[in-house]
Order: C-alpha cells, then structure tokens, then sequence
C-alpha cells in the first residue's frame, strides 16, 4: 500500500511537465494524450540539450531521441512509438525531425508550443494605445492627484503583480510608476495570459515592464 503526501513532500520529486495549453487548446485536439506525453518529456531534454550545448549553426537546440528511446520512455511497441512521432511532427508540427547521415539518430527540433499570438496582442496593444498615450499619462497623473480613496496598502509589498524593484525612484515616483503598472496590467489581461501561456510568464512580465518604464520616461519627460 502505498502512503499519503504530508506538507511538501510531492516537490521532492521529478515530474515531467506536460504543458496544460496542449489539452485546453482546441489546436491540438488532433493529437493524443500519449503525444502530448511525449512532448512533455522532450522538453525535459531540451534542458539537458541546452546544458550540454546542443545547438546547430543557427543557435537552435535539438534532442536525439531514437525510436528505441520512446519505446523505453512510454513503455509501448515500435508501431506505437512511430505515430506518436508521426503526431507530433505532422498532425501539429510541435517536432521537426532533421535526418543526419546513414546510421545516425536525427535530430529532433522540439518547437515551442506558444505561437506568435502573445507577441501580436502586445503589439495589437501597443498600437493602439500610441495615439493615446499623452491623453492616458494626463488622466493617470489627474487621478493621482485627486484621488483621496487610495491607501498605501493597495500597493502591498506582498503584492505579486506590484512586486517589482523600485529601488532607483522615490516615493512619489514609485507611485506614478505603479499606476502606469496597474493600468497596464488591466489593460493587457496580464491575468489571463499568464494562465493560458505558463512558461512565458518571464517574457510576458518582462514586456510588461518594458513597456511601463517606456511610458513612464515619455510621462517624465512631459511633466
């Protein structure tokens, strides 16, 4: 019989992580769940990929894993092993197999799952506040002046989304650059794209923050 997990004992454990967007996405409901498995695992090896430099002449990392290797991974036959691959690389194009010589293994480019639709809705975004930025910094500046509701705990340190370093700025400006932080983060669906794109959320809090201080500077400037 076996045990139950108590407190924290599950992180003691490797897991291999299956992208949730692989099941939520009607874009891979083509593919099985032993294909989508078996991107979970090769992402695990794109890590060992990448810590052992395995990258071609354009800077792009690549797997070897071998029919044998699947077999042994899933614990199922040859056939099955074929089509997962088969799934992956031509039902949904999540792998690109590169075939190197006679009696060498391929290379396998795992490709990422995230599309460019993040990066086209930041800049869907973007243009379309570029014409109201000036207008944008004037009410947010107007509000932080008038607006007496605001207390100094809707800007808890223990805030996620407010939980960048301010430490270069003074008091008053860490307020005006919170403000543009909010405002933004609402405007983007900041909420929504974290949950729908997991891995990214470096990248997405980075252009987040890119963008604020690009706003802030140009509200600087103007003042």
């Amino acid at each position: 019989m076996y045990d139950y997990f108590y407190g924290q004992q599950a992180e003691l454990f490797s897991f291999y992580r299956v992208p949730k967007v692989l099941f939520t996405d009607e874009k891979f409901s083509n593919i099985s769940s032993d294909a989508k498995l078996l991107y979970g695992i090769m992402l695990d090896r794109m890590n060992l990929s990448a810590k052992n430099g395995w990258v071609d002449e354009l800077g792009r990392v690549y797997i070897i894993f071998t029919i044998e290797e699947v077999k042994g991974a899933l614990g199922c036959a040859e056939k099955k092993a074929v089509k997962l691959l088969h799934e992956l690389e031509n039902k949904c194009g999540l792998i690109e197999r590169k075939r190197i010589g006679l009696g060498k293994p391929n290379y396998i480019y795992v490709k990422n799952f995230v599309d460019n639709s993040v990066e086209r809705q930041f800049l869907n975004c973007q243009k379309d506040n570029s014409g109201t930025v000036n207008k944008t910094l004037q009410e947010l500046s107007k509000a932080q002046g008038n607006n007496t509701d605001i207390k100094d705990t809707d800007y808890s340190d223990t805030d996620p989304i407010l939980s960048s370093d301010f430490s270069g700025r003074d008091v008053e400006k860490d307020e005006e650059f919170q403000s543009y932080y909010q405002y933004f983060y609402e405007e983007l669906e900041m909420d929504y794209l974290f949950r729908e794109f997991p891995y990214d959320k470096e990248v997405l809090e980075s252009i987040l923050e890119i963008l604020v201080e690009t706003v802030y500077r140009i509200g600087s400037q103007n003042s």
